[in-house]
């Protein structure tokens, strides 16, 4: 049958607002002259014996498996995970989650800095018509995906709070998603909200709810807006990086045209 491909990732790209300043990714784009140089370094050949004189292009990265699109592991969360289990690592992360019905949830009316409620998310459900089964990946749509690369976008935004991100894995959900920085509400305005109220579970909430639960959420995806609410199939393999906290990822969503 005919299908669409949608793809559900941003570019690893240097010099755009895509992380706070300090953690954006660094690019060295390496040219087909200084390849064939490096070539003749390492195995003697000279560049004029290369076919044009061309050796190969390549890039130079100075990242953090957190930038660009990517999926969290538990351990990111916290050390632990499910009543004390070690936290697994994203090469641990089982094949089978990472495949499976997609359910879009839009929340791009909310305004920034909220927090989303294990309610909303339910009531979100109804109005889409649809219940969550386990192996569901559930993506979460909100106001920070139009504003991918411009200045705002790490603090634009809603987030899953502690309630709705355990109201999902109680569910079975395994994998899920947002298009913003962070899976958690714009942490600046979390940190406020804790140091007026003393409450300092409130920060990075819906990130430490990993901490009880057994969950991957990706970070900073694309084209969720092109997504129908469900109906569509979900291909998230995150790259094993050994005991690492994330993995980089390229999502895809398959469609039925």
């Amino acid at each position: 049958m005919p299908r669409r491909i949608i793809d559900l990732s941003v570019s690893l790209s240097a010099g755009i607002a895509s992380d706070p300043p300090g953690l954006r990714p660094e690019i060295a784009y390496i040219g087909h002259a200084e390849g064939a140089e490096e070539f003749a370094q390492m195995f003697g050949i000279l560049p004029e014996n290369l076919r044009d004189g061309a050796g190969p292009a390549a890039e130079r990265c100075q990242i953090t498996t957190h930038n660009g699109t990517h999926m969290d592991a538990p351990l990111h969360y916290h050390p632990t995970m499910d009543g004390g289990k070690p936290a697994l690592t994203i090469d641990q992360i089982p094949l089978e989650w990472c495949f499976g019905p997609g359910v879009k949830l839009d929340f791009r009316h909310m305004p920034t800095g909220h927090v989303i409620s294990a309610a909303e998310v339910q009531a979100e459900l109804e109005r889409i018509g649809h219940d969550l089964r386990p192996g569901d990946i559930v993506l979460v749509n909100t106001a920070a995906g139009a504003r991918y690369g411009e200045a705002d976008f790490v603090s634009t935004g809603c987030g899953m709070g502690r309630e709705a991100t355990l109201f999902l894995t109680d569910r079975g959900v395994r994998v899920c998603g947002t298009d913003a920085w962070s899976w958690d509400a714009p942490l600046a305005g979390q940190l406020a909200h804790a140091r007026a109220t003393g409450n300092w579970s409130l920060f990075w909430e819906g990130h430490k709810a990993g901490a009880d639960a057994i969950y991957c959420h990706m970070e900073k995806l694309a084209n969720l807006d092109k997504l129908p609410a469900h109906g569509f199939e979900v291909v998230a393999l995150p790259v094993k990086v050994e005991r690492g906290s994330a993995g980089w990822c390229r999502p895809v969503a398959l469609l039925q045209d």
